[in-house]
């Protein structure tokens, strides 16, 4: 496995193939992201960033059946690993007890 650091967007990436479960392919996942975020990405950069987290063994991917409707092309569909689970459970923690640590004042605006 290559590296096991989880970048901001590669995060984000990994979240939505989680929440697309079976329907995660490139498209679905820059769209979904729009929708969510509001930030506009490009499909090529979806796609290095799959391409990053399969490397790093977070996400698994395999092609779904021809259909006419995309002229007999095939999805590349992803689903997250064991591994992209950990690697997003540790974020979550690491964030969780930043901000349980953050003392009151640090937000009170003078």
């Amino acid at each position: 496995m290559k590296g096991t650091h989880l970048g901001e967007f590669e995060e984000l990436v990994l979240l939505t193939v989680a929440v697309l479960f079976d329907n995660a392919y490139g498209v679905a996942i820059q769209k979904e992201i729009k929708e969510r975020s509001g930030r506009k990405v490009s499909i090529s950069t979806v796609h290095s960033t799959l391409h990053r987290l399969q490397q790093k063994g977070f996400v698994d991917s395999r092609y779904d059946g021809a259909t006419p409707k995309r002229g007999g092309r095939r999805k590349l569909l992803f689903t997250m690993t064991m591994a992209g689970e950990k690697a997003l459970n540790s974020n979550r923690n690491l964030r969780n007890d930043l901000w349980k640590d953050i003392p009151d004042i640090a937000f009170k605006l003078k």
